[in-house]
C-alpha cells in the first residue's frame, strides 16, 4: 500500500471520489456536497486556518486503486486545553481492511507527534462540532445534513487501534404531529405568557443582530463545559450565511427576557433529502434540481443546536420555543419528523428536554481519543 499527501487538483478530486466508491451500494448514505468538504480545507472559507493547520492523505493499494483517506489537524485554540496536547483526525473513509486503517492512523499520528501533539481525537471536524463530527456506532439510517455516516465496521477498526470513547452524542427523533406530553405543554404555555418574556423567529434582514444574540447566549450557555472555547461573532455570521440557502427563518427561534437574549433553537429543513440525488455535485443542473426539491419541500427537520443562558436555565424557555415552533409547523402539514441532534451524553439538561418532548432514540455517535504511546 502507498500513502500520499493531497497536493494537486487531481488529488483533491480523488479525496472526494474515494468515499463515493466505498458507499456506492449503501442505500442510506447521502454524499455530502463536494464544496462543503472542500470548504473545510480552504483557508479562505474556513477561519479555523487562522489558528491551526491541516493536512490530508490518500491511501492506494498495490493496483493503484484509492482505498482510503484521512485528514489530520491541530486547532491551536483547543489543542492545549486538554491534559495532553491533542490534535484531531477526520474525514476518514476506508475499505474494511485492518492494515489499511492502521496505516491511515499511523500516518496521522506521526504528523501530529511531529507537531507537538500527544493524542488525537476523532473522527472530528476542523471546524465547529455541528458538522462532520463523531463516529456513527448505532442507528445506521438516513443521516441528516452535516451528520457523519459510517459503515458498522469502522467502530472495530478504531477500537482495535486503541481509540477510547470520551463521550457519545445522542440523536433523538420527535414525531411532529404527535402532541407534546401534557406537562410539557402546560409549562410551555405558562412560560410563553409570562411578563417580560418575548419570542422572535430569525429575520434574514437583520442577520447581524441575531448572530450577536446567538453568540451571547451560546458562550454563556456552554462556558462551564470542559475544554470550551468561546465562539466568535464572525464564525456565527459565517454559519448563518452558509445556512441561508436552505433555512426557513421561522424554524429558528430566540427567547428574550426583558429584551435580554436568553435562549435559542436553530432548526433547518433536512437538506440531505434535497442533495441526495445530486451525488455531491452542485453545478448548474444540480442547482436547478436542488431548487426543485427545495420548492417541492422536505418532510424532515434537524435541530442543529439549542442553548440557554445559565441564569435562565430551568425557566422553561426551551419548552416555550418548541411550542412557538409547533404553532408554525403544524399548519404547514409538511413535516413529519424533527431530528434533535446531537447532544453529548454529558449534557443532562438537554437530554432531559428531549425526554420531556416525548422524543425517541435515533442515533449514537462517539467522539474517541487515542493517547500516543
Amino acid at each position: 500500500m502507498l500513502i500520499k499527501e493531497v497536493s494537486s487538483i487531481k488529488d483533491k478530486q480523488q479525496f472526494l471520489n474515494v468515499a463515493k466508491a466505498i458507499y456506492k451500494d449503501d442505500e442510506h448514505w447521502v454524499c455530502p456536497l463536494d464544496q462543503d468538504i472542500e470548504a473545510v480545507f480552504d483557508a479562505k472559507k474556513n477561519n479555523f486556518h487562522n489558528h491551526g493547520k491541516v493536512i490530508r492523505w490518500l491511501l492506494y493499494d498495490d493496483n493503484q486503486t484509492c482505498i482510503g483517506r484521512i485528514a489530520a489537524f491541530i486547532n491551536d485554540k483547543k489543542a492545549y486545553t486538554f491534559e495532553q496536547a491533542t490534535g484531531g483526525i477526520g474525514f476518514i473513509e476506508c475499505i474494511d481492511n485492518p492494515e489499511a486503517f492502521k496505516l491511515l492512523f499511523d500516518t496521522a499520528q506521526n504528523w501530529l507527534k511531529n507537531n507537538g501533539m500527544e493524542a488525537m481525537d476523532g473522527p472530528i471536524n476542523f471546524g465547529e462540532n455541528d458538522n462532520f463530527w463523531g463516529l456513527l456506532i448505532e442507528g445506521f439510517s438516513h443521516p441528516s445534513y452535516g451528520m457523519n455516516y459510517h459503515k458498522p465496521y469502522y467502530k472495530k477498526h478504531f477500537e482495535d487501534y486503541g481509540f477510547k470513547t470520551i463521550y457519545e452524542q445522542i440523536t433523538n427523533h420527535l414525531a411532529v404531529k404527535k402532541p407534546f406530553p401534557e406537562r410539557f405543554t402546560k409549562i410551555a404555555n405558562w412560560v410563553a405568557k409570562k411578563d417580560g418574556y418575548s419570542f422572535k423567529h430569525l429575520d434574514t434582514k437583520n442577520f447581524e443582530k441575531f448572530a450577536s444574540d446567538f453568540m451571547e447566549i451560546y458562550n454563556d450557555a456552554w462556558k462551564n463545559f470542559p475544554n470550551f472555547s468561546p465562539i466568535k461573532y464572525e464564525t456565527v455570521l459565517e454559519s448563518f450565511n452558509k445556512m441561508k440557502l436552505i433555512m426557513d427563518p421561522k424554524l429558528i427561534w430566540f427567547a428574550y427576557v426583558n429584551d435580554e437574549p436568553a435562549s435559542f433553537v436553530v432548526i433547518l429543513p433536512d437538506a440531505n433529502l434535497m442533495i441526495k440525488p445530486l451525488k455531491g455535485k452542485l453545478g448548474l443542473i444540480e442547482k436547478l434540481k436542488f431548487l426543485y426539491y427545495k420548492t417541492k419541500g422536505v418532510n424532515r427537520m434537524r435541530a442543529i443546536v439549542m442553548g440557554t443562558k445559565e441564569k435562565f436555565q430551568k425557566h422553561g424557555l426551551e419548552s416555550a420555543l418548541f411550542i412557538k415552533l409547533k404553532e408554525y409547523v403544524l399548519p404547514l402539514n409538511q413535516y413529519d419528523e424533527l431530528e434533535l441532534s446531537w447532544v453529548g451524553d454529558f449534557n443532562d439538561k438537554m437530554l432531559a428536554i428531549h425526554e420531556a418532548t416525548g422524543a425517541t432514540f435515533g442515533k449514537r455517535h462517539a467522539t474517541m481519543r487515542f493517547k500516543f504511546p
